[in-house]
């Protein structure tokens, strides 16, 4: 990264901060964990539809990824190339803002015009990940990705405060109800859009140019070495199938908590305002601590943010601590953003990053299927407040997995005898 210069960093970080802003604004608009939940609950989907949005995100956005990656195993012009796979996403999200905004569907079936535009989304987005992953390589160095990655991400952050308010705003207005979730996801097009045209502006360094030119076979041949080989990978992978417990448990949050304390349905707004602030934070600490002490270090902690986030919902006994809930799970997520992103980056050291992200999503993808249908088997049998004690239990499995049985990747490189 040598032909980058500390001003032309410096202008790659305003503009990934204008990026993140503009995707953190229109995401408050279309939060899994807040706002998607209660509209689908209000539209009527059954309960087992709920609880699988978050974790169907997370297969979904798994399904294309090492299709992606194998099909950007040559690109030579990265900034091209993630401008055209983002604007993939924007089909699907105007398609479904268009139908809900003017034509506003209701009935037993309303829910499944919102459900096919958002499986073609999420999809979308798995295309992105990969491309994405890669183009990031390029705009920012190693040795402090996770400072950079962790002030950009604490601007997605702002973003999404100031979409929390105007979420809040327009489900309280006098638009009816589901037109003002249609407008939601109009709003979250046309900023993502403005998003993808910032691509524009970055300085990109020249390593693609001089990248090898990979076959097929080729590709498939090193993404087998990473699985055989790389035994600290396979390791963290592991951990990671015990904590997709979240995934379900994040579904399960507002509409549990409306159902014990009968919250307006606005109150998702303030759900993301407070997710988003410690999203900020979280994001900014877990950077440095990444950057100073190790990603494993602070990935870890993300994941105990999403453990207490379990602890809050099953002892919820006031609206503080539905707010409380909002706050850790903004704070695992924001600390999950940057030291994910730079676990991907230590893994790989010199390797395609893009092979190693997929593998990640592809491999946690059926792990993620198995925890939405055991949640929704276990949930009637057992109680929603139950099942949140068995996927908080699983959480600290892979916590306690994570901690002491991976090792931090830029301790531990990669060597071919594993």
């Amino acid at each position: 990264m040598a032909n980058l210069t500390t001003q032309k960093l410096k202008q790659n970080l305003f503009y990934n901060c204008i990026h993140e802003f503009s995707w953190g604004f229109g995401i408050a608009f279309h939060s899994t964990y807040a706002v998607i939940p209660l509209f689908l609950k209000k539209l009527g989907a059954p309960d087992a539809v709920i609880i699988s949005i978050a974790g169907l995100f997370g297969i979904l956005l798994a399904f294309p990824m090492l299709f992606s990656a194998a099909l950007g195993r040559n690109i030579r012009n990265i900034k091209k190339a993630v401008i055209i796979s983002h604007t993939t996403v924007l089909p699907p999200i105007l398609i479904v803002g268009f139908i809900f905004a003017f034509f506003a569907p209701t009935g037993p079936s309303a829910w499944v015009y919102y459900y096919v535009c958002f499986i073609f989304y999420s999809l979308a987005l798995g295309v992105i990940i990969p491309i994405w992953t890669g183009f990031l390589s390029h705009v920012f160095p190693r040795k402090n990705r996770g400072n950079y990655l962790g002030i950009s991400f604490a601007f997605n952050s702002i973003g999404g405060f100031i979409g929390g308010i105007l979420v809040k705003i327009l489900l309280n207005s006098s638009i009816p109800f589901p037109n003002n979730f249609g407008w939601g996801f109009i709003i979250l097009g046309s900023s993502i859009t403005v998003g993808i045209l910032v691509f524009l502006l970055f300085n990109i360094d020249n390593k693609s140019a001089n990248t090898p030119h990979k076959t097929i076979t080729d590709f498939w041949n090193d993404t087998k070495s990473i699985i055989k080989t790389h035994r600290n990978f396979r390791y963290y992978l592991f951990s990671r199938i015990f904590i997709t417990a979240h995934f379900p448990a994040m579904s399960l949050y507002a509409v549990y908590t409306q159902d014990l304390f009968s919250f307006d349905i606005s109150e998702a707004g303030v759900f993301t305002i407070l997710q988003v602030i410690a999203f900020g934070f979280g994001s900014v600490f877990a950077g440095k601590i990444g950057d100073r002490w190790g990603h494993k270090t602070a990935i870890t902690l993300s994941f105990s943010g999403y453990l207490l986030a379990i602890i809050f919902t099953v002892f919820a006994s006031s609206m503080y601590h539905v707010y409380a809930i909002f706050l850790f799970l903004g704070l695992g997520q924001g600390g999950f953003m940057p030291s994910a992103m730079n676990m991907v980056y230590e893994f790989a050291e010199t390797r395609d990053s893009k092979i190693y992200m997929a593998l990640i999503d592809t491999f946690l993808a059926p792990f993620i299927l198995l925890m939405i249908v055991m949640a929704s088997l276990l949930n009637p049998m057992i109680g929603t407040r139950n099942l949140f004690i068995v996927l908080g239990a699983l959480v600290f499995v892979g916590l306690l997995l994570l901690t002491f049985w991976v090792k931090e990747p830029r301790r531990r490189p990669h060597l071919t005898n594993g």
